[in-house]
């Protein structure tokens, strides 16, 4: 018998409009991308020579060169192109791969170089953003008295920031995520207002929008770096991903609807910082200025306190953005079999709110290093970036494949590969300098991420491949006697439910070691055998289960298929199944007399989990065994079965089982008449 059930469901958000869902979207979705005003034009004149060095025709082109990155690759790819391939209203890298991983292993690759970089650039956009706004307030006079003087105590200052960031995490943060969408539209609408009063002292500044302006300035004497200035100009478009990353958050029109106003305050911004720059190039009082910021320099003395509240404010909902990004990243991978397991809390009642310990602990390391590294945030710029146009990349490489599994034109697809890829490949390239300026960090990051992506994946791969000694067997065949153990009063009730996770292959094939470890080890003897296998869909918030029978009451195969943001509370939901058959009559009741329950008709459980261990026999090639051995190591110092499964306070018992790996000679002993005479007795 064979029957199919939801467990539980969730409302799509894909498709849905409100006026709650825009400024929900407006903090959740353009923390990032929002906040490159800070910084964005302050790299391009820094990596020109700064103020002083630099021609009204550079800066002319520079901004062309933003307006036009901002609408290439934020306006056309990720809002007109990525947010259709939503996988049931979620996005991101890792859903796009789930909507076409059947068209062929190797995508894969760029699912998983993709994630890997995109986590490692977030690990890098607290640092950068809370530093600039802090730097803002460096020498600023408050109540005629300086705060900050020195660069040491902006440093200071943005690690406290941080850590106390990083400390609230745990706590859930419903109460500040209210308040993240009007502080956002606060901070649109106000940069927005400055950069109109500020660009409309020279209007000339319009010709930016001429894509000609652009081109020009990549071989004009006045740029002194060439193509390499694109990697400060991309730094506009970093938050880019998580308008495709957060769509399942805030939904799909509520971007539509949003950016435009987004995009308009930026522009308007980078437009009036582009004025200022103009009129003030040959102050030479701005030449001697280190830290020189063109989006606090051109406001009124009497805004820049408020500038720079509003502005730390924004850095702070960027980061928190990201690192709520990174949770749900990591969770997406774990639950798509790239990342180990790890252990995720939910806070809050929020069902999208989700807290994994140990990646906060490794972003907060990282994030205070870097602060603490760099000092500046002009070094921070310089390594800022690169790992995501990484990420970008690997993304369009996916939508290639999206769009080919929806039937588009060949020559459409091609078109929009190969139009993207270049734009985006010509980044690349041009960030490549960062590298030996910090780059090198998100990278070194993405690469130790990338990497253990790969131990995973491979050390599975390499333990199925050389698997010796260990075969799949048909839980038909073992039908009769799981039946005479489970009546057979001779050996004492393990429990009333024996539960075996492990996979299930065509419904009835398992390991042998399970099989081994119920009638060989020490007969368990059971009121009902349940072999429960969790399948993750593509399907993010599915929750539905398969039951088999094979024509019994004592022996029960659950397929469980759980989506990939679905937590996985295997105990709850196998009493709900159990309950369920009871009431249908598929299962006998099991009435308990000693009891806290009233009525109560399930019996106790156990759980039974098999740990592998390398076996000493083992007899495969010194890469492969290494690669097992680091996956197995992992597997050791994560999340343990029990905790993942949602076993914490179940009946749980940890059996050690031999992992043998490779064809290994078996020594047949021969009985001798006599001892040889070359023996020696030694111990």
């Amino acid at each position: 018998m064979k029957r199919i059930k939801n467990l539980e469901s969730k409302p799509k958000l894909g498709d849905r409009f409100s006026i709650g869902g825009l400024i929900i979207a407006l903090g959740v979705v353009y923390g990032d991308i929002g906040t490159s005003p800070l910084y964005v034009m302050k790299s391009i004149v820094a990596g020109n020579g700064g103020m002083g060095h630099i021609s009204d025709r550079f800066i002319l082109g520079a901004v062309s060169f933003v307006f036009w990155t901002l609408f290439i690759v934020t306006t056309l790819k990720y809002v007109l192109v990525a947010l259709r391939a939503d996988n049931n209203g979620e996005g991101g890298i890792f859903a796009l791969y789930t909507l076409i991983r059947n068209r062929g292993k190797w995508l894969i690759v760029p699912a998983m170089i993709g994630g890997a970089f995109l986590l490692a650039d977030g690990m890098l956009t607290p640092s950068v953003t809370v530093t600039t706004a802090v730097e803002g307030l460096k020498g600023v006079p408050i109540n005629h008295q300086i705060l900050l003087s020195t660069q040491s105590e902006v440093i200071l200052v943005t690690i406290l920031i941080l850590a106390f960031l990083f400390f609230i995490q745990r706590f859930g943060t419903e109460l500040i995520g209210k308040a993240f969408g009007p502080i956002m539209l606060l901070w649109f609408t106000y940069i927005g207002i400055v950069g109109l009063v500020g660009m409309s002292k020279d209007l000339s500044i319009l010709r930016a929008l001429n894509p000609y302006y652009a081109i020009q300035v990549l071989f004009s004497a006045d740029n002194k770096v060439g193509i390499f200035i694109l990697g400060s100009v991309f730094l506009a478009t970093t938050g880019a991903e998580a308008l495709y990353s957060d769509m399942g958050h805030v939904g799909r029109k509520n971007i539509y609807a949003s950016w435009p106003y987004v995009n308009l305050c930026l522009v308007l911004n980078y437009f009036g910082q582009a004025v200022w720059i103009y009129q003030h190039n040959n102050n030479a009082a701005f030449a001697k200025i280190s830290d020189f910021n063109p989006f606090f320099e051109m406001l009124p003395s009497k805004l820049r306190i408020f500038t720079i509240i509003i502005a730390t404010l924004a850095a702070i909902i960027a980061s928190q953005a990201l690192i709520s990004g990174s949770y749900t990243l990591v969770s997406e991978g774990i639950r798509l079999h790239l990342l180990p397991r790890l252990h995720v809390i939910y806070p809050t009642n929020f069902r999208g709110q989700l807290y994994i310990p140990t990646v906060n602990a490794i972003l907060c390391l990282v994030c205070l290093t870097i602060v603490y590294t760099f000092q500046t945030s002009e070094h921070m710029e310089a390594a800022y970036g690169l790992a995501i146009t990484v990420t970008m990349l690997m993304t369009t490489l996916l939508l290639f494949e999206f769009l080919r599994k929806k039937h588009v034109p060949t020559i459409l697809s091609l078109g929009v590969l190969l139009f993207f890829g270049s734009v985006e490949f010509i980044f690349f390239i041009s960030s490549l300098v960062k590298f030996a300026h910090g780059g090198w960090v998100t990278i070194l990051i993405g690469a130790a991420i990338l990497s253990i992506m790969y131990i995973w994946q491979m050390g599975d791969y390499y333990r199925n491949n050389n698997i010796y000694r260990t075969e799949d067997v048909s839980l038909v065949a073992y039908k009769n006697q799981l039946s005479s153990l489970s009546k057979d009063d001779r050996f004492p009730l393990y429990t009333a439910n024996l539960v075996y996770m492990t996979k299930v292959h065509d419904e009835r094939y398992i390991k042998k070691t399970i099989l081994y470890s119920i009638l060989d080890k020490r007969p368990k003897r059971a009121g009902v055998y349940w072999f429960v296998t969790v399948n993750v869909t593509d399907d993010p918030y599915s929750a539905g289960y398969t039951v088999e029978t094979f024509g019994t009451d004592y022996m029960i195969n659950v397929q469980l298929y759980l989506g990939f943001r679905v937590e996985q509370k295997v105990n709850v939901y196998l009493r709900q199944i159990i309950n369920d058959m009871i009431a249908k009559g598929e299962l006998p009741a099991q009435p308990q007399q000693y009891t806290t329950i009233p009525d109560r008709d399930v019996g106790d459980f156990s759980f039974v989990m098999l740990q592998e261990e390398l076996s000493p026999e083992t007899e495969i090639k010194g890469f492969q065994k290494a690669i097992i051995q680091a996956r197995l190591f992992l597997q050791k110092i994560t999340v343990s079965p029990a905790t993942w499964f949602g076993l914490e306070y179940a009946d749980v018992i940890t059996e050690r089982i031999p992992l043998i790996l490779g064809k290994i000679p078996i020594v047949k002993l021969k009985r001798l008449k006599q001892k040889p005479e070359d023996f020696s007795n030694t111990l």
